[in-house]
């Protein structure tokens, strides 16, 4: 062996607290995304629906509600676009940084372009670029790990730390800036944290090794010509939708929510049926279904904080704190508090655990029906008046958002990766985002039947359909591990 080879098994065997050193850079890097993409997340609501005079657009709220939750949909379904090109073109590793370019660039346009021109040209380079670092960044975590390695559960727990971090901090900064400067300086923010993240990403890249340079499967030169149409059929395709009406502002959540419904549909056939996917790969695939159905519930149900709940803290909560009163797209960064102090917890708690740890399926389980039983505790608050539920009742409800959310969202990272088949490695994770984005989108859908005449029918119904699904889970889980062939 080479004194350069020695040197690189050195560096791809380092470790920081047990896990490999690779990780420090990728949770700074998802930190930094996730700082951007909430802090403008969580005042994008209010930029679409308050008036003019108050710098915003002026939209009705229901639109700008299912607006915010098809555009996160989009940001989810893009990782497909994002997986492919990992997988055929540049490898993981390069596209996580292409991706946070992509995302600078969109941030700057909601920041200086006026309007609705802004909102467009904005979300759709950050929906592009968020679509390819959020796949990959987490597909690259998961190759630092072997099939089976018990420290995977942990690592991904500790990766979720940095995403909370970044989702704590940018709407505490970008709601400030908005109120008492104006949106296009909360969205200027978001272009500083994702360049501060684009630049730790480059000084640390060493630390990834060889880690995510293969590209697994490479596009072959008689396979352009076809994948160039389609790209145009695509863009074809929504420009008609567009100018015929059939896709609009008003409409656009349940389309979003559609698309990505078939296009997952569409993801898993090829997965079954590719003939690069072992018999033991496509078993495994079949036991990421139940997981993806269950995952899409959540998530419909947790991404409302950006919708409904966006709307019931304008509109019901008190934010008053010691005489001053803080910017109501805070409750963007309630959750992540909890977050934060649980998942040193909830890392160490799995590491002990080891193989002792319940399976997969029954955290997924565990997770919707958490889930569910926070979506009941609104119910009582419907008895305060106005604008005067306190934002300490409504932090401590999102204390249960945030153990449901440790219980199934980083173990969804986590077994993804591990029932990937290699030649989907990147596309795979994709598809686990298009779980996530079909939940984001359906937000907004559910949005449009939040009234705050209608709140006790509206969360009741919510959260005993999750707590039914989350039952259903249960019951299967034991089949749901026989599939999944070795992997815990």
């Amino acid at each position: 062996m080479t004194e350069g080879a020695h040197l690189e098994q050195g560096r791809t065997e380092r470790t920081l607290f047990g896990h490999p050193i690779g990780l420090v850079n990728l949770f700074g890097v998802e930190l930094w995304e996730r700082f951007s993409f909430y802090g403008m997340l969580t005042i994008l609501g209010y930029y679409l629906y308050y008036s003019l005079a108050e710098g915003g657009l002026g939209l009705e709220q229901s639109t700008a509600t299912g607006i915010v939750g098809a555009y996160g949909g989009l940001v989810y379904l893009s990782t497909v676009l994002g997986g492919w090109v990992a997988d055929r073109l540049l490898g993981m590793e390069r596209t996580v940084f292409y991706g946070g370019v992509v995302v600078v660039a969109g941030h700057i346009a909601l920041a200086i372009l006026p309007g609705l021109t802004g909102v467009g040209v904005g979300l759709v380079l950050v929906a592009l670029g968020s679509g390819a670092l959020k796949a990959n960044a987490s597909s690259l975590l998961g190759t630092l790990y072997e099939k089976g390695d018990a420290r995977a559960d942990g690592g991904f727990t500790l990766f979720y730390l940095g995403i909370n971090l970044g989702a704590f901090v940018g709407p505490l900064i970008t709601g400030v800036l908005q109120r008492d400067i104006g949106f296009h300086w909360g969205f200027g923010a978001a272009a500083v944290g994702m360049t501060l993240g684009l630049a730790q990403y480059v000084v640390f890249r060493r630390n990834l090794g060889t880690h995510g340079r293969e590209v697994p499967n490479p596009l072959r030169p008689n396979e352009i010509g076809r994948s160039v149409g389609f790209v145009v059929v695509l863009l074809v395709v929504v420009v008609i939708a567009i100018a015929t009406r059939l896709l609009t502002l008003g409409n656009l959540s349940w389309v979003t929510t559609g698309v990505i419904a078939v296009a997952s549909i569409a993801y898993f056939a090829v997965m079954l049926t590719h003939p690069r996917v072992t018999p033991l790969e496509r078993t495994r695939v079949r036991a990421f279904i139940p997981l993806f159905v269950a995952n899409a519930v959540f998530w419909s149900l947790f991404q409302q904080i950006f919708t409904v709940l966006a709307v019931y803290s304008d509109e019901r909560m008190n934010w008053s704190l010691l005489g001053w009163t803080a910017p109501s797209n805070w409750i963007g960064s309630e959750e992540p508090v909890w977050i934060i102090a649980l998942s040193p917890l909830f890392a160490m708690m799995w590491t002990r655990l080891g193989t002792r740890a319940p399976s997969t399926p029954h955290k997924f389980a565990y997770g919707v029906m958490g889930m569910g039983a926070s979506f009941l505790l609104f119910v009582p608050l419907a008895g305060f008046d106005g604008k005067t539920v306190p934002a300490l009742l409504v932090f401590l409800i999102l204390g249960g958002f945030a153990v449901s959310e440790l219980l199934l969202s980083p173990i969804g990272l986590a077994v993804t990766t591990q029932l990937a088949p290699r030649a989907f490695r990147a596309q795979m994770m994709a598809l686990y985002f298009f779980s996530v984005g079909l939940g984001t989108a359906l937000s907004g859908v559910l949005a449009r039947f939040y009234t705050p005449d209608a709140e006790i029918p509206y969360f009741a119904l919510t959260g005993l359909v999750a707590i039914a699904i989350g039952l259903l889970t249960h019951t299967q889980a034991p089949k749901i591990t026989a599939l999944m062939r070795g992997v815990h």
